[in-house]
């Protein structure tokens, strides 16, 4: 359900009524009542029709009603500790579902990261958390639309902490958790483009040396393994039109080199996935949208395509 205060109990709300939605799957809110009760009170959305105490009860769109925190706790619109330990507790809930085989897959509403802090939550995000929980090996971040893809190589750290962050190992993981992706969704194999660093990809070395002693070394070792990679790509021509269209997937260095554009082409319908991962987890590409909770005026758009992408992804497992 995501953090109870922002807009994840409105757009949970707009799922649950969702027609085309209950046609791909049986949806299950990991919630709360009281919460999902008084946004649609909020909102004017209709309330939940069924409620279970267990997911064996789930045979129609309906909320695991797990008591995590009640509508005193909080108020909407407001950071707060009690709701990033509400939002932490669905998730923790919903990975384990999805661990022991109870769920197919898992899709996230938006976690608030200060109320995270807050709570003493020791992760900046879903992603960090799912990897975590999972005990993933390794796991990056996908954001998929169909204007253009992103992987990233770093996601929630200070821009200053990028650049020695990066290595030839970490690049070639990013990029091969992506490649994954695309022929599970795509069913081919996919024309990667790796982004530099640096403006103009460093210029050979002439601003910054990332790229000549990490990123080509490892788009070289990429190629070496079959991969069809071009790059390093000057970030600012990247996401031209033509080559969004010639190119699956972006490997992105760091976080806004990949939501920016992505988020100015097609923010309604923009997905978050985590590679990588024991389990399939799609997420709605927005955060929690604390000024304008609880007003009734929340797009539901990117939950429901996060919901047909797990979908898809179930679909093309192996």
């Amino acid at each position: 359900m995501g953090d109870p205060a922002g807009v994840g109990p409105e757009v949970c709300l707009h799922l649950l009524q969702n027609a085309e939605v209950a046609e791909l799957c049986v949806p299950i809110v990991f919630g709360d009542r009281v919460v999902l009760e008084q946004a649609a009170e909020q909102c004017g959305l209709a309330k939940p029709a069924k409620y279970i105490g267990g997911l064996a009860e789930a045979d129609e769109p309906c909320v695991l009603d797990l008591g995590a925190i009640t509508t005193s706790d909080f108020e909407t619109g407001t950071v707060n500790a009690d709701t990033g330990r509400a939002g932490y507790t669905y998730v923790e809930d919903a990975i384990n579902a999805a661990l022991s085989g109870q769920v197919a897959a898992v899709t996230t509403a938006p976690l608030n990261k200060e109320a995270l802090r807050a709570a003493g939550i020791p992760h900046p995000g879903h992603t960090e958390i799912f990897a975590a929980l999972t005990h993933a090996e390794r796991a990056c971040m996908l954001q998929y639309s169909s204007e253009v893809r992103c992987v990233f190589v770093t996601t929630h750290v200070p821009y200053a902490e990028v650049p020695r962050l990066l290595t030839k190992e970490r690049i070639l993981d990013t990029l091969e958790l992506g490649a994954q992706a695309m022929r599970r969704i795509r069913g081919a194999e996919p024309k990667i483009g790796v982004l530099g660093l640096n403006p103009h990809a460093g210029e050979h070395g002439l601003f910054g040396d990332e790229e000549e002693r990490i990123i080509i070394p490892a788009i070289e070792t990429a190629r070496e393994r079959g991969f069809d990679v071009e790059g390093p790509i000057p970030p600012d021509t990247a996401f031209l039109p033509a080559k969004r269209r010639a190119t699956d997937v972006f490997v992105c260095l760091y976080h806004d080199q990949g939501h920016i554009p992505l988020k100015a082409l097609c923010f309604d319908e923009a997905v978050n996935t985590t590679l990588g991962l024991p389990i399939i987890r799609t997420s709605v590409d927005h955060g929690t949208a604390l000024d304008i909770s609880g007003e009734g005026k929340a797009n539901p758009s990117s939950l429901f395509e996060a919901v047909k992408l797990a979908k898809k992804l179930l679909a093309n497992s192996f």
